[in-house]
């Protein structure tokens, strides 16, 4: 019995052009990518058929040598094809997550290259930005990646403009930070092919009461995060995060909210429990942490990525809060840190 679809019995497409043929979406998975953000695109796609009455979209879903993959929380998918000659209608999205850089491999960019020379739209999701990137599809453009690996994909890409947006679509890339951002774009790409409404009808049926657009931001807020909603501790924070490179003074922090720096002292006491000191510490340290498992750079360069002028100084100050060296945590290569 098919199913119901009374909540848009007078629901109307508008129609492309002069045919009717369905977009063709080609799923790229690689070993680990995140379930959640190709879901989250296929099921808009699945359920704007649903809605309209009609096949709007037809996917496919391959692999580099369209063996099964598997999904980071070990499901194992089976895949329809090899990665072949597409039609410059389709478009491609590949489907990233946990240790993107061990599955960017010579086949695949090689493959994304040849493709993107006909003009195809081609996006990545979740950490997938760093295949398109490395592929040299982001030069130029605007891009996004999650938020845990945006200051690894900045040291590395240098000539992409990475935003810390939700989503991007600039002209034919896509790129989408993780998670349910997958959902925002795919009702933005509804709507630009069928119109709003049926991009509404979209969300709706998801439950998705809070369409995001290409301008709003992955991370929670300040006092969301901390669980602090205090004006200026959360103006001092923000200084820090946009301040790791070149560390300010907690004078310099205190003076530029008004405030004395033993007034900043006590906030930042009695609200997080620790000095502004070893909060901006604890900031670098993670940063650093992110460096060294998720790029290529040396234990020097990360240092002085984070603000430490003496590499002495990093590896005694590494130790104290992850009880191991930079050099030790470097050589492990025990997972890369990415959803």
């Amino acid at each position: 019995m098919p199913e119901p679809m009374s909540s848009v019995q007078n629901f109307t497409v508008p129609l492309d052009g002069p045919t009717t043929k369905p977009r063709k979406f080609i799923f790229v998975l690689l070993n680990n990518f995140s379930l959640l953000s190709f879901a989250s695109a296929l099921e808009c796609l699945r359920i704007a058929n649903r809605m309209s009455g009609r096949t709007l979209y037809t996917w496919e879903l391959q692999s580099e040598t369209g063996e099964m993959v598997s999904c980071s929380g070990g499901t194992a998918f089976a895949i329809d094809a090899p990665l072949g000659e597409l039609s410059r209608d389709d478009t491609v999205l590949v489907c990233a997550g946990i240790a993107v850089q061990d599955e960017t491999t010579k086949k695949l960019l090689n493959w994304l290259r040849r493709e993107a020379r006909k003009g195809l739209a081609i996006g990545g999701l979740c950490t997938a930005a760093h295949v398109l990137a490395r592929a040299g599809l982001l030069d130029g453009k605007r891009a996004t990646i999650h938020w845990e690996n945006h200051d690894s994909f900045a040291e590395e890409f240098e000539e992409v403009l990475l935003t810390k947006s939700v989503f991007v679509a600039d002209g034919n890339r896509l790129t989408t930070a993780g998670g349910t951002s997958s959902i925002d774009l795919m009702l933005k790409l509804v709507a630009d092919h069928h119109g709003e409404e049926l991009a509404n009808a979209v969300a709706d049926q998801l439950i998705y009461s809070s369409i995001r657009t290409d301008q709003d931001t992955q991370r929670l807020s300040v006092p969301t995060r901390i669980g602090v909603r205090h004006p200026k501790l959360s103006q001092v924070i923000q200084m820090m995060e946009a301040n790791i490179e070149e560390p300010i003074s907690p004078a310099t922090l205190a003076r530029d909210v008004l405030m004395s720096t033993r007034q900043l002292e006590r906030l930042f006491r009695r609200y997080l429990n620790r000095s502004p000191k070893r909060y901006y510490m604890e900031l670098r340290l993670q940063k650093a942490r992110n460096l060294l498992m998720q790029t290529d750079m040396s234990v020097i360069n990360v240092a002085l990525s984070c603000g430490f002028a003496s590499p002495s100084h990093f590896s005694k100050c590494y130790r104290a809060q992850y009880q191991t060296t930079p050099y030790r945590e470097r050589g492990s290569q025990a997972g890369r840190l990415s959803i």
